[in-house]
């Protein structure tokens, strides 16, 4: 039995912080169809929902983040999910783990917000109150972060390759004509994380971090349940010796392009985005257009 503990320990170690995310929805989907069978009510998870009235919400104001690990249908966490993983797995392999996380709850917040936003001075086309429920506000934030910093960078879509710039683009527009659908509500907030990633992404292209504030926030309050004020995260090491990637200026230069994005992702995926010098940086981004 210890062995097998152990064995579990190790595999839960090894999960990125996105697929740690995903396990945390599918206990709270589980705890949510448990409750509903025993309560014999539809909306089991209503202490998680984010309410449309923001009188509402002030009663619960822990709700415009718990609302992102809420979902009802199985299918809306099936899709929800499956754009996180890979998504997911995409984004920190090029950026450090706190900038993921930063991406991804501010995306949730900013689509709550919008969402109440939406409800509170459109009321006549946002007809009676709502609730909202899911992940897709802070799937859609990484994803748009992701179309916006390497614009021009092609994924693979079936069997063709697609620039990431066309696919953020369609996603948006398909959102926006969801505002005239049976969704509205969720595709305001869809919008709402949308813009929190192209805003993230843009202002990171300069140079500036604008998620570092909710970072220390949020490392303020984990330090009250530790004992010691450690980061879980990544650890960063600035490069303070003029070399790029752990090589001199020169010996980085003889190598190819492919050769050079791959030194620097492996810095990344070590000692995570933060440790990269300016220079390795702007390569990064020039090598995306």
């Amino acid at each position: 039995m210890t062995s097998l503990n152990q064995d579990i320990q190790d595999k839960l170690q090894r999960l990125n912080v996105f697929e740690k995310i995903i396990g945390v929805n599918v206990v709270v989907f589980l705890l949510g169809l448990i409750l509903r069978a025993v309560l014999n009510q539809g909306s089991s998870l209503a202490w998680l929902e984010l309410p449309s009235d923001f009188f509402d919400f002030l009663l619960q104001p822990w709700s415009i983040i718990t609302y992102a690990f809420a979902h009802y249908d199985f299918w809306h966490i099936v899709f929800n999910m499956l754009w996180l993983y890979f998504i997911g797995r995409m984004f920190t392999n090029l950026f450090s783990v706190k900038i993921a996380l930063n991406v991804y709850f501010l995306g949730a917040i900013a689509g709550g917000l919008l969402f109440m936003v939406g409800y509170n001075v459109f009321p006549d086309f946002f007809v009676g109150k709502s609730r909202l429920v899911g992940a897709s506000a802070a799937v859609r934030a990484l994803l748009i972060f992701l179309c916006a910093y390497m614009p021009t960078t092609e994924v693979r879509v079936f069997t063709f390759n697609l620039k990431l710039w066309y696919l953020g683009a369609a996603i948006v527009v398909l959102d926006v004509l969801g505002l005239f659908g049976l969704n509205a509500g969720g595709n305001l907030a869809h919008l709402g994380g949308a813009l929190l990633g192209y805003f993230y992404a843009t202002q990171l292209h300069k140079g500036q971090d604008i998620g570092s504030g909710f970072e220390r926030f949020i490392d303020t309050i984990a330090s009250m349940f530790k004992k010691t004020k450690t980061s879980p995260l990544k650890t960063v090491h600035k490069n303070k010796s003029g070399k790029v990637a752990g090589y001199t200026k020169e010996e980085f230069s003889e190598f190819n392009k492919q050769k050079k994005i791959d030194i620097i992702l492996d810095k990344i995926s070590k000692s995570g985005y933060d440790s990269l010098t300016k220079e390795e940086k702007e390569f990064l981004f020039r090598a995306g257009k």
